[in-house]
C-alpha cells in the first residue's frame, strides 16, 4: 500500500492506493495553520476509509504548497508533476490538464508518453479560483454547496468584467441592485472563471479538468467547453488528483 498527500494552501488531501494503483481511501480537509497536523489527519482519515493501519503503508510522497512540512513522507514532488502524473494514469495519451484550485489555476500539457511539454499558471491573484468563489458566496449570503445548482437553473449569465476579487465583489453588489437573479450572477461568475482560463493559454486536443472548483461545480467545465468548442472532461476524484499522483510516485519509488 502507498499514500500521497497534497498539502495545499486551502485544503489538504490524502489518497491511499494498493500495488495495482486502485484507490482504497481518500480524504480532504482544511489545511489551517498547522500543515503537519492537517497532513496527519488527512492520512488518518484516508486510512480509516480504506480500513488499513498506518503500518500497512510502505511509502508516502508529499506534494503541494506545504510538501516540505510533512515529516513522515519518504519524498516530495511538485503539485505540477503529481497532477500531471495522476491524470495521465486515467488518460494515457497527449492531454491538457486544467487545474483550478483554492488560490491558483494551472494549465499542464503532457505528450503521449506523459512527459510535461508545457505549463502555465495564473497571476498571483485569487480571481478565478476557489477563494474567489468563497468570497462571492459570502457576499451573496449563500452556501458554497448551492452555487452549482443555482448556475444550472439560471436562464442567463450576468456579465462579470472585473479581474480582481475585490472589484468583482463590488460588481456583484451592482448586479444585485440592478435586480439580476442570483442564479444568473453565479453563472456569470463561473463563466468569468472559464474566460480567465482561456486567456491564460490556447486549449486544444483532449482537455481534462481537475481541482476542488470543478469537483463541486461541474458547470465550470460546461462553460469552458462552450468557450473552446471542445468537450472538456472532468477527471475522476478531481480534487485529490495531485495526491493520487503522489501516491503513484510513492509506489514507483519502490519499483
Amino acid at each position: 500500500m502507498f499514500a500521497g498527500i497534497d498539502v495545499g494552501t486551502t485544503t489538504t488531501k490524502a489518497v491511499v492506493i494498493d500495488a495495482e494503483k486502485n484507490v482504497l481511501g481518500r480524504f480532504v480537509r482544511r489545511s489551517g495553520g498547522d500543515l503537519a497536523f492537517s497532513a496527519r489527519e488527512a492520512l488518518r482519515e484516508a486510512l480509516a476509509q480504506a480500513r488499513l493501519g498506518a503500518d500497512s503503508i510502505q511509502a508516502i510522497v508529499a506534494t503541494g504548497y506545504g510538501r516540505k512540512v510533512v515529516p513522515f513522507a519518504r519524498g516530495t514532488r511538485t503539485e505540477i508533476s503529481c497532477g500531471g502524473r495522476g491524470c495521465y494514469h486515467y488518460f494515457p495519451e497527449a492531454i491538457t490538464v486544467v487545474d483550478v484550485g483554492g488560490q491558483d489555476c494551472k494549465i499542464i500539457r503532457l505528450d503521449a508518453q506523459g512527459r510535461r511539454v508545457g505549463f502555465k499558471m495564473n497571476r498571483k491573484c485569487a480571481a478565478g479560483t476557489g477563494a474567489f468563489l468563497e468570497e462571492t458566496a459570502h457576499k451573496l449570503d449563500i452556501s458554497l454547496g448551492d452555487l452549482n445548482g443555482l448556475a444550472e437553473a439560471a436562464t442567463d449569465a450576468a456579465k462579470i468584467g472585473s479581474y480582481c476579487t475585490v472589484f468583482t465583489a463590488t460588481e456583484i453588489l451592482d448586479r444585485i441592485r440592478a435586480g439580476e437573479r442570483t442564479g444568473d450572477i453565479v453563472r456569470g461568475l463561473f463563466d468569468s472563471i472559464a474566460k480567465r482560463i482561456v486567456e491564460m493559454d490556447t486549449l486544444s486536443g483532449r482537455v481534462i479538468m481537475t481541482g476542488g472548483v470543478v469537483a463541486y461545480n461541474g458547470v465550470v467545465a460546461e462553460l469552458l467547453s462552450e468557450r473552446i468548442g471542445i468537450q472538456v472532461e472532468v477527471a475522476p476524484h478531481p480534487q485529490e488528483m495531485a495526491a493520487f499522483g503522489a501516491a503513484l510516485y510513492a509506489g514507483e519509488a519502490l519499483g
